[in-house]
């Protein structure tokens, strides 16, 4: 097809590249963050009493009863909610809704590598702040752009940035700021009351992490009414089929569950850092569901992660001169931990 019948700036973008879904072979998965265990057997119980009937209807469109329930959690109305098909929907809508056709949007760099692509999409500018050489940070100017995406704790680092810097941040910067949740349950520290203090800032968080729900694409935002409002005009009709709505209420109604998983991992991402740090790596302080390690001298990162591939097990690696030094490692059960280790151990006498 002709690239004359293409807007421009698609065809120069880059699209987003997720991590890799294999075929035709067993891998011990831990590439794309999902949590591995199953999710609350309230969602199991869910999908099996489903009626087929609903699926001739059109779902709630706006989602009603989720974002109620998710009121009640976090204690707001309803009103401050919106809830997308993933978090990716609501970033895209973000986009839209509050960067202009001349504006641009901020992230932290290195961050989610989605951020950049969502502005390229848009043909908006990118106004990437650098972290500093630890993944420390630093503070974006007030006047940088119109949208400022920031992922606390931050991906692919995997590291929680102090609440009274980000605080500091939201209250000075002239336009919205987007604190990127999908994380938060396996840290210690969140920032969703700053969505209820700041007029200007939205708290935006998954299931598809700590709810065990990746398939069914969940995503939603809390933040003041007017910000809310402005998602909620764009979005598209019935953006969250129903029976992701149900199986959503599913796993909203048994937080316990979901606490139990998230220590576990919690527990077994403690571990792993431990195992990894006996063998000569530098490990980020993690508060996610993945590591962020730097390998010793021995082995370069991109050899690390092709070896682990050639032994079956699916890491990510992310070239470039900020990123291209580490490995990330997704936490997986105890079982795929110790093989995780044992394969790296093997590696790294391998190459000394």
């Amino acid at each position: 097809m002709s690239s004359t019948l293409i807007k421009k700036s698609v065809c120069k973008l880059s699209a987003y590249v997720p991590g890799e879904q294999p075929k035709g072979r067993t891998f011990i998965k831990l590439n794309t963050n999902e949590n591995p265990y199953p999710p609350s057997p309230q969602v199991a119980e869910a999908l099996r009493t489903l009626d087929p009937d609903v699926l001739r209807k059109y779902p709630n469109p706006t989602s009603e009863a989720v974002r109620e329930r998710l009121a009640e959690l976090h204690g707001c109305a309803a009103s401050n909610v919106f809830v997308g098909n993933g978090s990716d929907e609501v970033l895209a809508l973000c986009t839209r809704a509050f960067v202009e056709d001349s504006g641009s949007m901020g992230y932290f760099d290195p961050s989610y590598s989605l951020y950049p692509v969502l502005a390229d999409i848009r043909d908006v500018g990118t106004c990437p702040v650098a972290l500093d050489a630890a993944f420390g940070w630093q503070t974006p100017p007030a006047d940088l752009c119109s949208l400022f995406i920031l992922t606390n704790p931050n991906a692919p680092t995997s590291m929680l940035f102090d609440k009274q810097q980000v605080e500091a941040f939201c209250a000075s910067f002239k336009g919205v700021v987007l604190i990127d949740e999908a994380y938060v349950d396996f840290s210690s520290v969140h920032c969703m009351d700053l969505a209820m203090k700041y007029d200007n800032v939205l708290v935006m968080r998954t299931l598809s992490k700590s709810f065990s729900l990746a398939a069914v694409r969940v995503g939603y935002a809390v933040g003041s009414e007017g910000l809310i409002n402005a998602l909620m005009k764009i979005k598209d009709s019935y953006n969250l089929d129903g029976i992701a709505q149900a199986l959503t209420l599913a796993a909203l109604k048994d937080m316990d569950y979901m606490r139990l998983n998230a220590e576990r991992i919690i527990a077994s991402r403690a571990v792993l850092s431990s195992g990894l740090k006996d063998l000569g790596f530098d490990v980020c302080a993690s508060e996610t569901n993945f590591v962020w390690v730097q390998p010793p001298d021995s082995i370069f990162a991109s050899d690390l992660f092709e070896k682990l591939r050639e032994s079956g097990i699916l890491t990510r690696y992310f070239p470039g001169p900020k990123t291209g030094h580490h490995v990330r490692i997704s936490v997986g059960t105890e079982n795929e931990v110790e093989a995780l280790l044992s394969a790296v151990l093997r590696i790294c006498k391998e190459d000394s």
